[in-house]
């Protein structure tokens, strides 16, 4: 999908990716923060705490947030400002994960949209993500 200028952002349109995590994206995403808490990567740990197993770090899932927001909507040139999060239920290796964001406002440069993640239909998690719309290059 090519980048949604701004111009051409409404309110309702929306879009989605898909993502099964594996056990090399949460290797790769504990190497690349620093975060190597045992509940991600010690099983035995894991279940003694309230997620009774392993899981997958949270901002894993707000990675997704990110990558759907720069790729597709609104795509190439947008700039990720902030967002809110809840978490819901956590996310484990082997889950397939499904990003939804939908634009509810434009404001100026900026759009605020409403993503959340699903495995199996649940919510993993809701954001309300600002982003700053590229904008039309002149001559296009």
């Amino acid at each position: 999908m090519p980048s949604v200028y701004l111009d051409e952002l409404k309110p309702g349109m929306t879009a989605s990716s898909t993502h099964t995590v594996t056990e090399r994206d949460v290797q790769l995403f504990g190497e690349a923060t620093g975060d190597m808490n045992p509940v991600h990567f010690d099983e035995e740990f894991a279940r003694r705490t309230v997620f009774r197993g392993r899981v997958a770090h949270g901002a894993l899932s707000i990675g997704y947030i990110s990558a759907l927001l720069g790729t597709q909507l609104p795509g190439e040139g947008s700039i990720f400002l902030s967002a809110s999060i809840i978490f819901k239920i956590p996310v484990r290796i082997g889950d397939t994960v499904v990003t939804t964001a939908t634009v509810r406002e434009v404001n100026g440069r900026s759009a605020v949209m409403d993503c959340e993640c699903t495995v199996e239909g649940k919510q993993v998690l809701t954001s309300e993500a600002h982003v700053l719309a590229p904008k039309r290059p002149s001559g296009a």
